[in-house]
């Protein structure tokens, strides 16, 4: 079999690989007839002592000044001879069960020059395995040039941990925006399969530079098969955050069903990983077919990024290929991520200019002819009959209209102010209509805060829609409750409610500038219901923490 190596071209051919249970110096012989060994892995218990022969063929003589070198994936302790010599050692073979863990999984050893020349060579290997007797054999076999093999590896580890590091970035970057809002439940996915996916890189390549000996490297794929436990799992799960379907939860145990068996299956590690890999894959396939089949945004860019990662597997190595077209499939999420946010920065914006226009309007809607007119007229009445109560009412009219001069550009207010302003404009209803209006309060805390105008607008909607009640008067009372997740008002009328054809009312400026106002300050972190009771009307507000 023909053996590539880091050159472009292949310096080696390894040949099959024979293995004797025993102890005898004279098996590392480069000459030694080996016809009668096994060809088959043997189980070593004990830390028994067992010997490997492998030929190999150089197919160019090494420079002077460049030697050779070989890298061996080998668990257990051991000896290396070349051609009969030995050219290291990594633990101690036959004293694993007195002496403590040495050596490391992954070893590199020179290859003296005068023993590398062109033509026909042997590599023994003489070995115990104490802790995995049925992983005997050599798992992984590189030959180059010394420094090569060397400089290589640790090359191709700083690019990966590079790039391990912009992922790290990321998960922190989109943590904090989900912190900003706890709602985002997909910028928090996104920002955890980013660092999954830099620990599994970590986790990966720290082989490199981190001496880990045999015993603890089943302890190492043991976190990296959970990592791409975590990973297979959450992409599929962030792509049905963001291209919903039918029977999700059901459909969704069964895949975690699935990669729960592979996780616990007892196959070759790349077996395993493979398996979730690909469940992953054909997974979120076809949760973004159905996107595209439904015409969501955004599907067809991630249905051509999961094609692409796939490409990507079959013309690259496992350990390369793998975090290639993780890092794809990752970047067609962002892409998702980047529209969802473009999104709520345009609704914001709206939002802004939508508020703005209402502002205006309720201030027109305050100022504007009739209002002024039925306002000046019930004042004249009352400075000719009595001209101590018009004093009064010309000073509540002044407040109000100074109240609103100070919050109309103001995106949140004390709530004492708001009450106030509640109370001025009962003052001059009072004198406009000859109702009595009350307003009660209960549980306010006046730390808090609320945007300007929403309580007047509840205020006036219940002035404009109900009829007093047998004694002649409209009474308004306000709720405040609070808890680890939200703050509530609740604004209840007491009234007779003038009939409607429904229970509904309709969306007039007053509500929608109630929520321009609340998603202006809150974004989509409340909630504003409105409907009617047996006394009369009740709305309440809630606004999450």
């Amino acid at each position: 079999m023909l053996v590539t190596s880091c050159s472009q071209t292949p310096v080696f051919k390894k040949h099959k690989t024979v293995f004797k249970v025993g102890d005898q110096q004279e098996w590392a012989a480069k000459n030694l007839n080996d016809q009668y060994w096994e060809k088959e892995k043997p189980i070593v218990f004990d830390g028994k002592i067992y010997w490997l022969r492998t030929p190999i063929d150089i197919l160019k003589t090494s420079e002077s000044l460049h030697p050779y070198g070989i890298q061996l994936d080998v668990y257990g302790e051991y000896e290396v001879f070349w051609d009969g010599v030995l050219i290291g050692r990594n633990g101690n073979p036959g004293q694993e069960t007195i002496l403590s863990p040495e050596g490391k999984m992954w070893a590199t050893f020179s290859i003296p020059s005068h023993l590398t020349a062109k033509g026909k060579h042997l590599l023994a290997i003489r070995s115990s395995l104490y802790y995995f007797p049925d992983h005997s054999g050599i798992w992984g076999l590189e030959m180059d040039y010394y420094d090569d093999l060397l400089n290589d590896r640790l090359t191709e580890s700083s690019y990966m941990h590079l790039f391990a590091g912009a992922f790290l970035i990321a998960s922190f970057y989109f943590l904090f925006l989900f912190l900003s809002n706890k709602k985002e439940y997909a910028t928090l996915i996104f920002s955890i399969s980013c660092f999954l996916f830099f620990t599994l890189i970590l986790a990966e390549y720290s082989k490199a530079y981190i001496p880990i000996h045999y015993s603890m490297h089943i302890v190492r794929l043991q976190i990296i098969g959970t990592l791409m436990l975590g990973i297979s799992f959450l992409i599929p799960f962030y792509f049905s955050m963001q291209f919903p379907f039918p029977y999700r939860k059901l459909l969704f145990t069964i895949y975690l069903g699935f990669l729960l068996l592979f996780f616990l299956s007892k196959h070759v590690f790349e077996l395993t990983a493979n398996n979730m890999t690909l469940s992953m894959w054909l997974f979120s396939f076809g949760i973004v077919a159905f996107g595209v089949y439904k015409k969501m945004k955004g599907a067809r860019l991630v249905l051509l990024t999961l094609l692409l990662s796939l490409g990507i597997n079959f013309v690259t190595r496992f350990s390369i290929g793998i975090f290639i077209s993780f890092s794809i499939i990752l970047l067609g999420m962002f892409y998702l991520l980047s529209l969802r946010i473009k999104e709520q920065r345009l609704a914001y914006e709206i939002s802004l200019v939508q508020s703005t226009r209402l502002r205006l309007e309720l201030l027109k809607k305050n100022i504007q002819p009739h209002f002024l007119m039925n306002t000046l007229t019930s004042l004249m009445d009352w400075v000719e009959e009595a001209p101590q109560k018009g004093v009064l009412f010309i000073d509540a009219l002044a407040k109000e209209f100074d109240l609103f001069n100070q919050i109309e550009n103001q995106t949140l207010i004390p709530i004492s102010q708001e009450i106030t302003l509640c109370r001025t404009h009962l003052e001059i209803m009072e004198y406009r209509r000859e109702i009595n209006y009350y307003w009660e309060e209960e549980g306010i805390d006046f730390k808090q805060k609320i945007p300007p105008g929403i309580l007047h607008t509840l205020l006036e909607n219940g002035i404009t829609h109900s009829l007093p009640l047998e004694d002649n008067s409209i009474k308004f009372k306000l709720v405040f409750e609070s808890n680890s997740n939200y703050i509530c008002y609740t604004f209840l009328t007491f009234a007779v409610p003038v009939k409607r054809k429904t229970n509904k009312i309709e969306e007039g400026t007053g509500l929608k500038y109630i929520k321009a106002r609340l998603t202006e300050s809150y974004h989509k972190q409340w909630d504003f219901t409105s409907e009617p009771i047996r006394h009369g009307w009740k709305n309440t507000i809630k606004i999450y923490s």
